[in-house]
């Protein structure tokens, strides 16, 4: 799962000055502030129990996570939280998150498949303060239910026949280990002032998640920075990003491979309507409401918009169908199988105007 933000600035800001006032009870000490905490086991878990604990459920409820086949893969659908909740135990120092959702994959030969899924898993979690990065981790510590994992729909007829059948077991035991395989791994958010790194498994300082594009001289905050792939016929729903502030404009960076495609922007309201119809089978086309702005995107050259948007949460959408935007894929009769499909390495940031 995508736990993009445990430690929200205010939370960061007060587990700072928790800290503080703990180096400052051992000033006598030859000790440094961050090593006094980083020493301290049973202080990490206090500060998290009562600085972290309460932004994870916000946090997860705020954007999709990526899907992916292997953790240095390109993202093939996502999951989006609806429901979290969470429970501590403070004499086993843990943290057990309930939580549940939807999403889209593509998938060769099924197409595009919607699903629900809802999982309870018990996480050990720590962090490290260093000087130029904080590390979050969150170790799978044991899976307390499930996965439960519902195929809604299924894009091609004649697999989505085979899923209400004893076949379909198969289908569904694929779907939930592509789920439980994300829980199981854990994970790291590496937590600077320009945003949050997330990545599948453990990463030890001074180690960084692997991106497509450099952000280390942008001041913005980085929402996402990763390489999708947009199959023929398909979209991807970027996000939901949210712009906090009316000084603070959307910045998208891109480059591709493949097709022409068309990048839209939508309320996230409109773009979560659209996605429960996919979800549940619906033939893919445009959403109730026009977007409040597009562009094409061609292969090859990187690109940057900047979107001037009000306060809102919103879904940069990346479509390569002929169904939504203006750009018509070509044809192609391996297209069931991943031919044509578009490449998208892309950032979305959150800046000043």
């Amino acid at each position: 799962m995508q736990l993009s933000r445990p430690f929200s600035g205010n939370a960061r800001r007060r587990t700072v000055a928790v800290w503080v006032v703990a180096c400052a009870l051992v000033a006598t000490l030859s000790v440094s502030c961050k090593s006094f905490v980083n020493a301290s086991p049973n202080l990490r878990w206090w500060l998290f129990a009562n600085f972290g604990a309460d932004q994870l459920c916000p946090e997860m409820l705020k954007r999709g996570a990526p899907l992916k086949l292997n953790p240095n893969g390109n993202t093939i659908g996502r999951f989006y939280p609806s429901s979290c909740r969470h429970e501590l135990n403070q004499q086993a120092q843990t943290i057990t998150v309930y939580f549940g959702g939807n999403g889209l994959a593509w998938t060769p030969i099924a197409g595009r498949v919607g699903f629900s899924a809802s999982a309870a898993v018990e996480y050990r979690m720590d962090f490290y303060l260093g000087d130029e990065a904080d590390y979050i981790w969150a170790r799978t510590n044991r899976i307390v239910q499930g996965p439960d994992f519902q195929v809604g729909s299924v894009e091609n007829k004649v697999v989505d026949w085979a899923t209400r059948t004893p076949v379909g077991y198969l289908a569904n035991t694929f779907g939930s280990q592509i789920v439980s395989s994300h829980l199981t791994e854990g994970f790291t958010v590496v937590r600077t002032e320009v945003g949050d790194e997330f990545t599948l498994g453990h990463l030890a300082p001074p180690q960084r998640p692997q991106k497509p594009f450099d952000t280390s001289a942008t001041e913005r905050y980085v929402f996402m920075n990763e390489t999708t792939e947009v199959q023929v016929n398909q979209i991807d729903m970027l996000g939901p990003f949210e712009v906090a502030k009316n000084s603070q404009s959307l910045y998208l960076r891109l480059r591709s491979s493949g097709p022409p495609i068309d990048v839209l922007v939508y309320y996230r309201g409109v773009g979560d309507l659209w996605r429960s119809g996919l979800m549940l089978g619906a033939p893919l086309a445009p959403p109730t409401q026009p977007p409040i702005a597009s562009f094409t995107l061609q292969p090859g050259a990187e690109i940057q918009q900047r979107f001037k948007l009000p306060v809102g949460q919103y879904y940069v959408v990346l479509d390569n169908s002929s169904a939504v935007g203006t750009t018509n894929p070509p044809w192609n009769p391996l297209s069931t199988v991943g031919a044509n499909a578009a490449a998208v390495s892309y950032t979305a940031e959150l800046g000043e105007d």
